[in-house]
C-alpha cells in the first residue's frame, strides 16, 4: 500500500520567522518532520510541499522529495488541506502512482515521532477508520466570553468579563475521575483514505479514528515562546543523541570558552596568557589520527590562538568576522558537505556556525542560546577537557576525559 506523508513548510511566517527552519535540539524543524516520517515503517514516500529554496534544500538533504508549492497556495490564508491536494497530484505526476492513504506531517510539532505517525496510518489501513489523527488526553476546564466581555471593555486586557464554562458546568465540577474523558487534538499527524480525502477535500470525513499520544510531548510552534519552550524540553522528552566517527567528516573548533575558560590574563606588556586543557589536546590529536580533519576558527586575531594551533598542528583561522563565511569556504575548498561537519562552540558568534553544519555542539558552559540550539551539549566546561570529551563520543570510552591539571599557552 502506497502510504504519501505530505509536509507543508512554507517560508513565510509571521510569528516565528524562517519557523520551518528553526532549530529544536539542533535539528532544524523541517528536518526532524522528514525523519520522523521516514522513520515510520509504513510511510513509504515523503515530500515536503515549500515555496522556499532553503526550506527545500534542507529537506531534500534530509531525504524527502520535494514540491514547489505555487504562490496561489503559499500565502498566509492558504489551508493545510490545499498544499497537501497540490501535493498529492505532483507526486502522481512524478511517480506515476497514486496514493491510497495521505499523511497530514505538520513541521510544527517538533516531538512527533515515527510512532505517531504508524499510529495514524494504522487506524487506517487495519482498523477500518476513514480518517484519523493524534491526540493526547486532556483534563482541563475549558472557558469562553460571552458577547459582552471582550477585553475592550475593561480597563486591564488581561481581565475578562463575562466568561462561561464550555465543558463544564461552574455550579457542578466533578471531579477527574468522574468527567467523562476528554481528548486535545495535538495539530501533529493525520491520515486520510486517499479517495476520500480527495472527495472531501478536508482532513475529516467519515468515520475518524482518536490516536492517543503522550501529553509531555504535545507542543506546537505558533510563536518565539513555544519555540522557546520547545528548546527547553527537547533534553528532557528525547534521548540524547551523540555523533559518531561515521557521521563527520570534519570537527571544527572555536577557541575562545571552548578550548579555554573564556579567562584571559594580562601582564603589563599586554601578552595575553589563557589556560587549556591537555587532555583537548590529546582529543584532538587522537581525532586526526582518525582521518578526521580538524580545524581552528576564531574572531579573536591573537598570537595565543596561533601558537596553541602551532601546538596541536592543526590549521587555524582567525580574525574572522563572519564565521560562517569562512567555514562555508573552507568546506567547498576541502570538498566537505557542511552537514558532515560538527562544530563546537560556546556563544552567540557561533550561532550562524550552528546554522550551517549538521552537527552543531554547545560545552556545558556556553551561552544559553547556544546550548539551546546545539544537537548536543558536553557535559565538561569549555577549557576543562570539553573536547576531549567530544573526541570520547566519537572514538570510544577510552577517550572520555580524565581529570588533568590545566597548563597555560603563552603568546611565544
Amino acid at each position: 500500500m502506497t502510504v504519501l506523508a505530505v509536509i507543508p513548510a512554507r517560508g513565510g511566517s509571521k510569528g516565528v520567522p524562517a519557523k520551518n527552519l528553526a532549530p529544536v535540539g539542533g535539528i532544524p524543524l523541517v528536518v526532524r518532520a522528514v525523519r520522523a516520517a521516514l522513520a515510520a515503517r509504513r510511510v513509504t514516500d515523503v515530500v515536503v510541499s515549500t515555496d522556499d529554496a532553503a526550506i527545500a534544500e534542507a529537506a531534500r538533504t534530509a531525504g524527502a522529495e520535494i514540491v514547489l508549492r505555487p504562490a496561489a497556495i503559499a500565502g498566509d490564508t492558504a489551508t493545510s488541506e490545499a498544499a497537501v491536494l497540490h501535493a498529492m497530484d505532483a507526486y502522481e505526476a512524478m511517480s506515476g502512482a497514486a496514493a491510497e492513504v495521505v499523511l497530514l506531517v505538520q513541521a510544527t510539532s517538533p516531538f512527533l515521532t515515527a510512532g505517531d505517525l504508524d499510529g495514524v496510518v494504522r487506524a487506517v489501513t487495519d482498523e477500518g477508520a476513514d480518517t484519523a489523527l493524534t491526540v493526547a488526553p486532556t483534563h482541563g476546564f475549558l472557558w469562553r466570553l460571552d458577547g459582552e466581555g471582550s477585553p475592550e471593555h475593561v480597563r486591564d486586557a488581561s481581565l475578562r468579563l463575562g466568561g462561561y464554562g464550555v465543558n463544564h458546568d461552574r455550579a457542578n465540577r466533578p471531579r477527574r475521575q468522574d468527567r467523562p474523558r476528554e481528548f486535545l487534538e495535538t495539530g501533529a499527524a493525520y491520515a486520510m483514505r486517499a479517495d476520500g480525502f480527495r472527495t472531501a477535500r478536508h482532513r475529516f470525513f467519515g468515520r475518524t479514528a482518536l490516536v492517543e499520544t503522550d501529553a509531555s510531548r504535545v507542543l506546537e510552534i505558533d510563536d518565539p515562546h513555544d519555540l522557546a519552550r520547545a528548546r527547553a524540553l527537547a533534553p528532557l522528552v528525547e534521548p540524547p543523541v551523540l555523533p559518531a566517527h561515521g557521521d563527520i567528516d570534519a570537527v571544527v573548533l572555536d577557541f575562545d570558552g571552548t578550548q579555554t575558560d573564556d579567562k584571559v590574563l594580562i601582564d603589563a606588556d599586554g601578552r595575553e596568557t589563557v589556560a587549556v586543557h591537555r587532555g583537548d589536546g590529546l582529543g584532538i590529536a587522537a581525532l586526526r589520527r582518525s582521518g578526521l580533519k580538524v580545524l581552528i576558527l576564531s574572531t579573536e586575531r591573537n598570537p595565543v590562538v596561533a601558537a596553541r594551533a602551532r601546538k596541536l598542528d592543526v590549521p587555524v583561522l582567525h580574525g574572522i568576522d563572519r564565521k560562517d563565511l569562512a567555514l562555508k569556504q573552507w568546506c567547498d575548498e576541502h570538498g566537505i558537505a557542511p552537514e558532515r561537519v560538527l562544530y563546537v562552540g560556546n556563544d552567540v558568534n557561533d550561532l550562524p556556525c550552528f546554522g550551517l553544519v549538521g552537527w552543531p555542539v554547545a560545552v556545558a558552559s556556553a551561552h544559553d542560546a547556544v546550548r539551546a540550539e546545539a544537537r548536543a551539549v558536553t557535559a565538561t566546561p569549555g577549557g576543562e577537557g570539553a573536547i576531549r570529551e567530544i573526541a570520547g563520543w566519537l572514538l570510544g570510552p577510552a577517550l572520555q576525559p580524565p581529570h588533568h591539571t590545566p597548563h597555560r599557552a603563552l603568546d611565544t
